[in-house]
């Protein structure tokens, strides 16, 4: 199902991972930037692209998860694939930081996406902060914490439940 994530993304270093995790292989300036620039650049994110799915992430290739070779100091050739952005909009610059919310289809990696947005700029970046907001008609604003769900009574926890049909896509059933 299509996602949706809000982030924050650092402008000027380039980790291994392509996020926070990552060691530092790259520094650089970051350039005097407008809102309006940098809102530029992102707008030639959406719509369909190629993305090559990062070194470090779940995706195997002979069996074995990329970032397992990734930790092994080894670097296989990925395929391409079709990914999506819907949107992908800055809500907050304060360099060398930029905050934003991406909306995108299944096996788009945002990591990848704010390292590709700090090559297009010039100075590279890597992804700070991630947080998924949306998975299909799920939103985090009518999720139910742990809280109210421990303190709900058996009826009010029932009225939460969503059926099994409503909540799985039809092609997966």
């Amino acid at each position: 199902m299509d996602k949706e994530y809000t982030g924050t993304l650092r402008l000027g270093q380039v980790t291994d991972s392509q996020d926070a995790d990552g060691a530092v292989i790259e520094e650089q300036p970051v350039p005097e930037l407008t809102e309006a620039q940098v809102r530029e650049q992102m707008q030639g994110f959406l719509g369909d692209q190629y993305q090559t799915p990062p070194m470090y992430s779940a995706k195997k290739v002979n069996g074995q998860p990329l970032y397992k070779l990734a930790r092994k100091g080894k670097t296989v050739p990925r395929e391409p694939r079709v990914i999506h952005i819907s949107h992908f909009e800055m809500t907050g610059m304060q360099l060398p930081e930029l905050s934003f919310v991406v909306g995108c289809s299944k096996g788009a990696y945002i990591r990848t996406i704010a390292h590709d947005l700090g090559a297009k700029i010039g100075c590279g970046a890597h992804l700070n902060v991630l947080r998924r907001t949306a998975v299909g008609k799920f939103r985090i604003e009518t999720a139910a914490t742990l809280e109210e769900l421990n303190e709900a009574s058996p009826t009010a926890l029932r009225k939460k439940l969503i059926p099994v049909l409503q909540a799985v896509p039809s092609h997966a059933l």
